[in-house]
């Protein structure tokens, strides 16, 4: 007890700050996803996805700042983001200082706001947001802010890549858009009108979209697509909107191609099967069919081992993850966001893992990164869903989109 007031007298005199986590052997990072209801499927992936990554690619080889460990902690949204905003706060409470999210553009951009907000009013409490997922190009657009840093290519970029693939296809004369009603599905109809008017000639026969997570019946949706005469389907449906719909559309009877942005991993893959075979085409920024490296193939095998009912399916997190351990070893310092985040501003990573390269752009905090288009395919070495199926590089565009405009202007403190 004498000892310890000794240090607390040296500590007042001194003036000698130490932060809740000077002492801390991990750095803790905020997972706030949904991990119950409809969509825990989706949030339970990411939530095992991030946790090896950690501990496979960060902590054991040393951790950062001279042997800190990432400790990832998952904090359940229940896909509101009313609820999301409530679970930063808790995070933030509890002394963590970055936020990871992905799943519903619209929960990132009310996480967004309220990091900004927050990190004005509590300057000594600054939190980082991860964003790993969420693709609402408004994010690194108009609703830009220096605490936010995507790792995945936003919708448009995206759909850029898949219009290109459209372009070579002259028996697609008619196309069907449909997705869910939120930010990203409006962002996704956007996109797929613009590129399909620059690049083709072909005609847009329905677009429409339906309430998020609402709709457990698309039979009525697969019948306005069929009666529509379209020869094609982009959809940005992910999760349950994702599978009932191509459930519908395959009981009606529809051929065609889907060109989608998350039709497939856990609870999709295997419900498709032979009937995904050329039906699904999807966009990525990392298939594993021809795998990239020698090394991923170990790196999948371990993950594999540990979570066998699960599929790595955004290799993104190591991205994600390894430059944040990048950055905080430059800044020399977990508790200052501010310098980490400027530690990120600009980085180029080298994965030797995945065989890519990613540059975090300065002017935006967006991730400029290959993209690839797959086939859903049995020809595989890497399966989903333990199903026997995956996807199948097919088309790569490299940095895809590095020189694409931005309306991003950035205040920094």
């Amino acid at each position: 007890m004498k000892l310890f007031k000794k240090f607390a007298s040296f500590v007042l005199a001194s003036g000698v700050f130490f932060s809740s986590s000077t002492f801390a052997d991990t750095v803790k990072i905020a997972f706030i996803e949904p991990l119950s209801g409809p969509y825990a499927a989706s949030g339970s992936q990411g939530l095992a996805q991030f946790k090896f990554v950690a501990e496979d690619q960060i902590n054991k080889k040393g951790g950062v700042l001279g042997g800190k460990n990432f400790e990832i902690i998952g904090f359940d949204n229940k896909l509101s983001a009313k609820e999301a905003v409530i679970q930063v706060e808790v995070a933030i409470d509890q002394g963590i200082r970055f936020i990871a999210q992905g799943n519903s553009s619209g929960i990132a951009n009310a996480i967004t706001d309220h990091v900004k907000k927050h990190n004005k009013r509590n300057p000594d409490k600054r939190v980082l947001f991860i964003n790993y997922s969420a693709v609402d190009p408004a994010l690194t657009n108009d609703k830009c802010n220096f605490w936010h840093f995507r790792f995945d290519a936003n919708a448009d970029n995206k759909m850029d890549a898949i219009t290109d693939v459209i372009a070579g296809q002259p028996d697609i004369k008619k196309m069907y858009l449909i997705g869910q009603d939120y930010s990203f599905g409006k962002a996704v109809a956007a996109a797929a009108e613009k590129y399909l008017a620059e690049k083709t000639s072909v005609e847009i026969v329905g677009n429409e979209l339906h309430p998020i997570s609402k709709v457990q019946d698309f039979t009525p949706y697969a019948r306005k697509i069929m009666a529509s005469g379209a020869d094609a389907v982009i959809t940005g449906n992910w999760g349950a909107d994702m599978l009932n719909l191509g459930k519908s559309l395959t009981e009606a009877g529809y051929k065609g191609p889907i060109y989608c942005y998350y039709c497939f991993g856990v609870g999709i893959t295997s419900v498709f099967g032979e009937k995904g075979v050329g039906m699904l085409k999807a966009v990525g920024e990392g298939f594993h069919n021809p795998a990239p490296s020698d090394e991923f193939r170990q790196f999948h095998k371990r993950f594999k081992a540990k979570y066998p009912d699960n599929d790595f399916d955004q290799p993104r997190v190591i991205n994600a993850l390894s430059m944040l351990a990048l950055a905080i070893d430059k800044a020399g310092t977990a508790d200052d966001v501010v310098a980490v985040a400027k530690a990120l501003e600009g980085m180029t990573f080298d994965s030797k893992l995945l065989n890519t390269k990613v540059y975090m752009r300065p002017q935006d905090h967006q991730a400029i990164q290959n993209l690839h288009i797959g086939d859903h395919s049995a020809d595989v070495e890497f399966d989903m869903d333990n199903s026997g199926y995956g996807m199948k590089i097919f088309k790569t565009v490299e940095m895809a989109s590095m020189d694409s405009p931005t309306t991003c202007k950035m205040k920094r403190p």
